[in-house]
Protein backbone atom coordinates (compact mmCIF):
# COMPACT_ATOMS: atom_id res chain seq x y z
CA UNK A 1 0.00 0.00 0.00
CA UNK A 2 0.78 3.45 -0.90
CA UNK A 3 2.61 5.34 2.20
CA UNK A 4 0.52 7.30 4.14
CA UNK A 5 3.30 9.67 5.06
CA UNK A 6 4.30 10.97 2.28
CA UNK A 7 2.01 13.51 0.06
CA UNK A 8 4.82 12.98 -3.19
CA UNK A 9 4.64 9.27 -2.85
CA UNK A 10 0.71 9.35 -2.65
CA UNK A 11 -0.03 11.81 -5.33
CA UNK A 12 2.38 9.79 -7.47
CA UNK A 13 0.00 6.57 -6.92
CA UNK A 14 -2.83 8.75 -7.85
CA UNK A 15 -1.51 9.66 -11.41
CA UNK A 16 -0.77 5.83 -11.70
CA UNK A 17 -4.84 5.19 -12.11
CA UNK A 18 -6.10 6.23 -15.70
CA UNK A 19 -9.36 8.40 -14.44
CA UNK A 20 -9.34 10.72 -18.12
CA UNK A 21 -12.73 11.92 -18.30
CA UNK A 22 -14.61 10.97 -20.52
CA UNK A 23 -15.20 7.93 -19.37
CA UNK A 24 -13.75 8.87 -15.78
CA UNK A 25 -13.54 5.24 -14.10
CA UNK A 26 -12.94 6.79 -10.73
CA UNK A 27 -13.41 4.23 -8.54
CA UNK A 28 -10.39 1.85 -8.30
CA UNK A 29 -8.85 5.35 -7.46
CA UNK A 30 -11.63 6.64 -5.25
CA UNK A 31 -11.17 2.60 -3.35
CA UNK A 32 -7.54 2.88 -2.74
CA UNK A 33 -7.73 6.88 -1.11
CA UNK A 34 -11.10 5.19 0.45
CA UNK A 35 -8.19 2.14 2.02
CA UNK A 36 -6.19 4.75 3.27
CA UNK A 37 -8.51 6.84 5.24
CA UNK A 38 -10.20 3.81 6.67
CA UNK A 39 -6.65 2.46 8.01
CA UNK A 40 -6.91 5.76 9.69
CA UNK A 41 -10.43 5.18 11.47
CA UNK A 42 -12.01 7.51 9.20
CA UNK A 43 -15.77 6.72 8.55
CA UNK A 44 -15.94 6.95 4.79
CA UNK A 45 -18.99 6.46 1.97
CA UNK A 46 -18.90 5.52 -1.64
CA UNK A 47 -21.09 7.63 -3.73
CA UNK A 48 -21.80 6.80 -7.62
CA UNK A 49 -24.21 8.46 -9.92
CA UNK A 50 -23.12 5.93 -12.80
CA UNK A 51 -21.29 2.96 -13.24
CA UNK A 52 -17.44 3.47 -11.79
CA UNK A 53 -17.97 6.96 -11.54
CA UNK A 54 -17.68 6.91 -7.67
CA UNK A 55 -16.89 9.89 -4.77
CA UNK A 56 -15.50 9.20 -1.89
CA UNK A 57 -16.89 10.96 1.70
CA UNK A 58 -14.80 10.77 4.73
CA UNK A 59 -15.55 12.04 8.38
CA UNK A 60 -12.59 12.18 10.79
CA UNK A 61 -13.18 13.22 14.17
CA UNK A 62 -16.03 15.87 14.74
CA UNK A 63 -18.13 16.92 18.22
CA UNK A 64 -21.44 18.79 18.60
CA UNK A 65 -19.98 22.22 19.43
CA UNK A 66 -18.39 22.73 15.94
CA UNK A 67 -18.64 21.98 12.52
CA UNK A 68 -15.67 20.22 10.77
CA UNK A 69 -13.62 21.71 8.30
CA UNK A 70 -14.21 20.76 4.53
CA UNK A 71 -11.69 19.45 2.34
CA UNK A 72 -12.55 18.78 -1.27
CA UNK A 73 -10.95 17.34 -4.96
CA UNK A 74 -11.82 16.06 -7.48
CA UNK A 75 -10.00 12.80 -9.09
CA UNK A 76 -10.67 12.42 -12.43
CA UNK A 77 -8.85 14.42 -15.22
CA UNK A 78 -8.88 15.69 -18.97
CA UNK A 79 -7.34 14.04 -22.10
CA UNK A 80 -4.06 13.71 -22.48
CA UNK A 81 -4.49 16.04 -26.12
CA UNK A 82 -3.25 15.35 -29.46
CA UNK A 83 0.56 16.35 -28.88
CA UNK A 84 2.88 13.63 -27.93
CA UNK A 85 4.12 13.69 -23.71
CA UNK A 86 7.98 13.59 -23.16
CA UNK A 87 7.43 11.70 -20.70
CA UNK A 88 4.81 8.74 -19.68
CA UNK A 89 1.84 10.73 -18.51
CA UNK A 90 0.83 8.00 -15.50
CA UNK A 91 4.41 6.87 -14.50
CA UNK A 92 4.79 10.19 -12.48
CA UNK A 93 8.33 10.99 -13.20
CA UNK A 94 9.96 13.28 -10.92
CA UNK A 95 12.78 15.51 -12.91
CA UNK A 96 14.30 19.02 -11.60
CA UNK A 97 12.16 19.27 -8.92
CA UNK A 98 9.24 18.75 -11.06
CA UNK A 99 6.93 15.29 -10.92
CA UNK A 100 5.20 14.90 -14.21
CA UNK A 101 1.87 13.01 -15.45
CA UNK A 102 -1.91 14.08 -15.74
CA UNK A 103 -3.55 14.98 -12.91
CA UNK A 104 -0.24 16.28 -11.21
CA UNK A 105 -1.34 19.45 -10.72
CA UNK A 106 -4.86 19.41 -11.89
CA UNK A 107 -5.37 17.99 -8.89
CA UNK A 108 -4.40 14.55 -7.81
CA UNK A 109 -1.08 16.49 -5.59
CA UNK A 110 -4.03 18.49 -3.87
CA UNK A 111 -6.18 15.64 -2.70
CA UNK A 112 -2.70 13.87 -2.10
CA UNK A 113 -1.69 16.75 0.14
CA UNK A 114 -5.26 16.98 2.15
CA UNK A 115 -5.44 13.34 2.85
CA UNK A 116 -2.16 12.76 4.43
CA UNK A 117 -2.56 16.43 6.69
CA UNK A 118 -5.62 14.58 7.95
CA UNK A 119 -4.77 11.19 8.33
CA UNK A 120 -1.60 12.56 9.96
CA UNK A 121 -3.80 14.73 12.78
CA UNK A 122 -6.67 11.76 12.49
CA UNK A 123 -5.70 10.37 16.26
CA UNK A 124 -5.99 13.84 17.48
CA UNK A 125 -9.35 14.91 16.33
CA UNK A 126 -11.92 12.54 18.40
CA UNK A 127 -14.16 14.93 20.60
CA UNK A 128 -13.14 17.87 17.91
CA UNK A 129 -14.78 19.59 14.88
CA UNK A 130 -12.92 17.30 13.32
CA UNK A 131 -12.76 17.24 9.04
CA UNK A 132 -14.49 16.14 6.31
CA UNK A 133 -13.16 15.13 3.06
CA UNK A 134 -15.36 14.70 -0.26
CA UNK A 135 -13.49 13.58 -2.88
CA UNK A 136 -15.30 13.83 -6.49
CA UNK A 137 -15.62 12.03 -9.34
CA UNK A 138 -16.87 13.99 -12.76
CA UNK A 139 -15.71 17.56 -11.76
CA UNK A 140 -13.87 18.35 -15.37
CA UNK A 141 -17.06 17.86 -17.30
CA UNK A 142 -19.40 20.11 -15.02
CA UNK A 143 -19.23 18.62 -11.26
CA UNK A 144 -21.30 15.91 -11.77
CA UNK A 145 -19.65 13.96 -8.82
CA UNK A 146 -20.12 16.99 -6.41
CA UNK A 147 -23.81 17.87 -7.50
CA UNK A 148 -25.06 14.60 -6.90
CA UNK A 149 -23.75 14.48 -3.39
CA UNK A 150 -25.63 17.87 -2.95
CA UNK A 151 -27.96 15.90 -3.87
CA UNK A 152 -27.99 13.04 -1.52
CA UNK A 153 -29.57 14.32 1.91
CA UNK A 154 -26.82 14.42 4.80
CA UNK A 155 -24.15 12.05 2.75
CA UNK A 156 -22.08 15.45 3.10
CA UNK A 157 -22.43 16.00 6.87
CA UNK A 158 -22.21 19.79 7.96
CA UNK A 159 -18.85 21.87 7.21
CA UNK A 160 -18.29 25.43 8.52
CA UNK A 161 -15.03 26.08 6.58
CA UNK A 162 -14.41 24.65 2.82
CA UNK A 163 -10.80 24.40 1.21
CA UNK A 164 -10.59 23.01 -2.30
CA UNK A 165 -7.38 21.70 -3.38
CA UNK A 166 -7.30 22.70 -6.76
CA UNK A 167 -4.11 24.38 -8.75
CA UNK A 168 -3.28 27.97 -7.31
CA UNK A 169 0.72 26.95 -6.06
CA UNK A 170 -0.48 27.31 -2.34
CA UNK A 171 -1.97 30.98 -3.04
CA UNK A 172 -5.44 31.47 -1.37
CA UNK A 173 -8.34 32.52 -3.65
CA UNK A 174 -11.62 33.19 -1.97
CA UNK A 175 -13.67 32.97 -5.15
CA UNK A 176 -14.58 32.02 -8.88
CA UNK A 177 -16.25 32.75 -12.16
CA UNK A 178 -19.02 30.31 -12.92
CA UNK A 179 -19.80 28.63 -16.17
CA UNK A 180 -22.72 28.47 -18.14
CA UNK A 181 -22.39 26.55 -21.32
CA UNK A 182 -25.53 27.01 -23.76
CA UNK A 183 -26.43 24.77 -27.03
CA UNK A 184 -27.97 27.28 -29.58
CA UNK A 185 -30.01 25.62 -32.38
CA UNK A 186 -31.55 26.99 -35.51
CA UNK A 187 -33.54 25.25 -37.15
CA UNK A 188 -34.62 24.99 -41.35
CA UNK A 189 -36.05 23.25 -44.10
CA UNK A 190 -34.04 21.07 -46.14
CA UNK A 191 -34.09 21.17 -49.67
CA UNK A 192 -31.93 20.61 -53.23
CA UNK A 193 -29.01 22.68 -52.87
CA UNK A 194 -29.50 23.84 -56.60
CA UNK A 195 -32.75 25.26 -55.42
CA UNK A 196 -32.34 26.47 -52.14
CA UNK A 197 -35.71 28.40 -52.17
CA UNK A 198 -37.67 25.58 -51.66
CA UNK A 199 -35.64 25.11 -48.28
CA UNK A 200 -34.97 27.23 -45.30
CA UNK A 201 -31.55 27.63 -44.59
CA UNK A 202 -30.36 26.85 -40.66
CA UNK A 203 -26.77 28.00 -41.12
CA UNK A 204 -27.88 31.68 -42.17
CA UNK A 205 -30.58 31.94 -39.01
CA UNK A 206 -27.18 30.47 -36.55
CA UNK A 207 -24.44 33.31 -38.80
CA UNK A 208 -27.30 35.95 -37.77
CA UNK A 209 -27.22 34.46 -34.34
CA UNK A 210 -23.54 34.64 -33.61
CA UNK A 211 -23.25 37.86 -35.24
CA UNK A 212 -25.80 39.48 -32.32
CA UNK A 213 -23.44 37.35 -29.44
CA UNK A 214 -20.62 39.32 -30.44
CA UNK A 215 -22.24 42.18 -29.98
CA UNK A 216 -23.92 40.79 -26.53
CA UNK A 217 -23.72 43.12 -23.41
CA UNK A 218 -24.00 41.87 -19.97
CA UNK A 219 -24.83 45.26 -18.19
CA UNK A 220 -23.20 44.38 -15.28
CA UNK A 221 -20.95 46.43 -12.96
CA UNK A 222 -17.30 44.51 -13.06
CA UNK A 223 -15.91 42.39 -10.05
CA UNK A 224 -13.27 43.99 -7.92
CA UNK A 225 -11.28 40.84 -8.75
CA UNK A 226 -13.06 38.53 -11.42
CA UNK A 227 -13.48 41.40 -14.03
CA UNK A 228 -15.83 41.31 -16.52
CA UNK A 229 -18.37 38.62 -17.24
CA UNK A 230 -17.60 37.01 -20.88
CA UNK A 231 -18.95 35.30 -23.54
CA UNK A 232 -17.21 33.30 -26.13
CA UNK A 233 -18.53 31.27 -29.70
CA UNK A 234 -16.69 27.74 -29.19
CA UNK A 235 -18.08 26.48 -32.38
CA UNK A 236 -20.06 26.27 -34.83
CA UNK A 237 -21.82 23.46 -37.03
CA UNK A 238 -24.75 22.81 -39.29
CA UNK A 239 -25.15 20.84 -42.46
CA UNK A 240 -24.53 17.56 -43.92
CA UNK A 241 -23.76 17.99 -46.92
CA UNK A 242 -23.07 20.36 -49.67
CA UNK A 243 -25.56 20.15 -52.19
CA UNK A 244 -28.20 20.80 -49.55
CA UNK A 245 -29.95 23.43 -47.56
CA UNK A 246 -28.85 22.74 -44.18
CA UNK A 247 -32.45 22.13 -42.11
CA UNK A 248 -30.28 22.15 -38.29
CA UNK A 249 -27.19 24.51 -37.19
CA UNK A 250 -25.72 24.19 -33.40
CA UNK A 251 -23.86 27.35 -31.45
CA UNK A 252 -21.47 26.30 -28.87
CA UNK A 253 -21.64 29.41 -26.18
CA UNK A 254 -19.05 30.13 -23.38
CA UNK A 255 -20.49 32.14 -20.92
CA UNK A 256 -18.27 33.23 -17.27
CA UNK A 257 -20.20 34.93 -15.53
CA UNK A 258 -18.92 36.74 -12.08
CA UNK A 259 -20.70 35.79 -8.34
CA UNK A 260 -23.56 37.44 -8.28
CA UNK A 261 -25.26 36.31 -11.47
CA UNK A 262 -27.99 34.30 -11.45
CA UNK A 263 -27.45 31.53 -14.20
CA UNK A 264 -31.46 31.39 -14.68
CA UNK A 265 -31.62 34.86 -15.78
CA UNK A 266 -28.65 35.12 -18.36
CA UNK A 267 -29.94 32.07 -19.71
CA UNK A 268 -34.15 34.45 -20.01
CA UNK A 269 -32.00 36.96 -21.15
CA UNK A 270 -30.23 35.51 -23.98
CA UNK A 271 -33.21 33.70 -25.48
CA UNK A 272 -34.71 37.47 -25.14
CA UNK A 273 -32.04 38.39 -26.74
CA UNK A 274 -31.62 35.96 -29.45
CA UNK A 275 -35.37 35.70 -30.43
CA UNK A 276 -37.88 32.77 -31.36
CA UNK A 277 -35.92 31.20 -34.54
CA UNK A 278 -33.12 30.14 -31.65
CA UNK A 279 -33.53 27.39 -29.19
CA UNK A 280 -31.59 27.61 -26.07
CA UNK A 281 -30.57 24.24 -23.64
CA UNK A 282 -27.83 24.43 -20.97
CA UNK A 283 -24.49 22.06 -21.40
CA UNK A 284 -22.78 22.92 -17.79
CA UNK A 285 -24.25 25.46 -15.58
CA UNK A 286 -21.69 26.18 -12.61
CA UNK A 287 -22.07 29.54 -10.72
CA UNK A 288 -19.82 31.60 -9.08
CA UNK A 289 -18.53 31.53 -5.50
CA UNK A 290 -17.14 34.33 -3.23
CA UNK A 291 -15.97 34.69 0.26
CA UNK A 292 -16.14 38.22 1.51
CA UNK A 293 -12.04 39.06 2.00
CA UNK A 294 -13.03 40.33 5.62
CA UNK A 295 -14.24 37.25 6.55
CA UNK A 296 -12.79 36.45 10.21
CA UNK A 297 -11.34 32.63 8.37
CA UNK A 298 -10.42 33.97 5.45
CA UNK A 299 -7.71 36.56 6.79
CA UNK A 300 -6.60 33.46 9.49
CA UNK A 301 -6.11 31.67 6.12
CA UNK A 302 -3.76 34.25 5.07
CA UNK A 303 -1.96 34.77 7.93
CA UNK A 304 -1.31 31.35 8.36
CA UNK A 305 -0.39 31.71 4.45
CA UNK A 306 1.69 34.80 4.08
CA UNK A 307 4.65 33.40 5.62
CA UNK A 308 4.88 30.13 4.01
CA UNK A 309 5.01 31.89 0.40
CA UNK A 310 7.14 34.48 1.62
CA UNK A 311 4.65 37.47 0.63
CA UNK A 312 1.36 39.77 1.61
CA UNK A 313 -1.89 37.82 0.70
CA UNK A 314 -4.32 40.12 -1.21
CA UNK A 315 -7.88 38.90 -2.62
CA UNK A 316 -7.56 37.18 -5.57
CA UNK A 317 -9.86 34.95 -7.29
CA UNK A 318 -9.74 31.87 -10.46
CA UNK A 319 -11.13 31.89 -13.79
CA UNK A 320 -11.91 28.82 -13.48
CA UNK A 321 -15.05 26.69 -11.92
CA UNK A 322 -14.37 24.48 -8.74
CA UNK A 323 -16.80 21.84 -6.85
CA UNK A 324 -17.64 24.40 -4.34
CA UNK A 325 -20.36 25.57 -7.08
CA UNK A 326 -21.89 22.81 -5.54
CA UNK A 327 -20.70 22.22 -2.19
CA UNK A 328 -20.67 25.91 -1.01
CA UNK A 329 -24.81 26.53 -1.31
CA UNK A 330 -25.15 22.36 -0.21
CA UNK A 331 -22.85 23.37 3.32
CA UNK A 332 -25.06 26.93 3.78
CA UNK A 333 -22.94 28.92 2.25
CA UNK A 334 -19.52 28.80 4.65
CA UNK A 335 -16.33 30.68 3.90
CA UNK A 336 -14.65 29.48 1.04
CA UNK A 337 -10.99 28.85 -0.08
CA UNK A 338 -9.57 27.66 -3.25
CA UNK A 339 -5.76 26.55 -1.96
CA UNK A 340 -3.58 23.56 -3.82
CA UNK A 341 0.05 23.06 -4.56
CA UNK A 342 -0.48 22.60 -8.17
CA UNK A 343 0.42 24.95 -11.05
CA UNK A 344 -2.53 26.94 -12.64
CA UNK A 345 -1.01 27.20 -16.15
CA UNK A 346 -0.47 23.66 -15.69
CA UNK A 347 -3.97 22.64 -15.82
CA UNK A 348 -4.98 20.60 -19.13
CA UNK A 349 -1.42 21.10 -20.54
CA UNK A 350 0.47 19.08 -22.30
CA UNK A 351 3.72 17.66 -20.21
CA UNK A 352 1.59 18.79 -16.69
CA UNK A 353 4.00 18.81 -13.57
CA UNK A 354 3.77 19.95 -10.05
CA UNK A 355 6.42 21.36 -8.20
CA UNK A 356 7.39 18.91 -5.70
CA UNK A 357 8.49 21.03 -2.77
CA UNK A 358 4.73 22.40 -3.69
CA UNK A 359 3.18 19.63 -2.32
CA UNK A 360 4.83 19.20 1.16
CA UNK A 361 4.28 22.92 1.55
CA UNK A 362 0.37 21.97 0.97
CA UNK A 363 0.23 19.12 3.41
CA UNK A 364 1.95 22.62 5.79
CA UNK A 365 -0.28 24.57 5.26
CA UNK A 366 -3.43 22.08 5.43
CA UNK A 367 -2.00 20.76 8.92
CA UNK A 368 -2.23 24.37 10.69
CA UNK A 369 -5.07 24.95 8.84
CA UNK A 370 -6.74 21.85 10.65
CA UNK A 371 -4.98 22.72 13.83
CA UNK A 372 -6.43 26.03 14.12
CA UNK A 373 -10.03 24.86 13.52
CA UNK A 374 -9.75 22.13 15.93
CA UNK A 375 -8.23 23.85 18.54
CA UNK A 376 -10.23 22.71 22.01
Amino acid sequence: MTDPTSALELTRALIGFDTINPPGNERPCAEHLGRLLEAAGARISYHAFDRDRTSLVAHIGGSAGRPPICFTGHIDTVPLGAMPWSTDPFAAEIADGKLYGRGSSDMKSGVAAFVVAATRLAPRLEGRAGVVLVITAGEETGCEGAFHLAGLGTVLGEAGAVVVAEPTANYPYIGHKGALWLKARTRGVTAHGSMPEKGVNAVYTAARAVGLLEDFDFNVDRHAQLGKPTLNVGTLHGGININSVPDLAEIGIDIRTIPGQRHAAVSAEMASYLGNDVDLSAMVDVEGVWTDPADPWVREVYEIVAPVLGETIEPRGASYFTDAAALTPAYGGPPTVILGPGEPAMAHQTDEYCGVERIDQAVAVYVKLIERWCAP
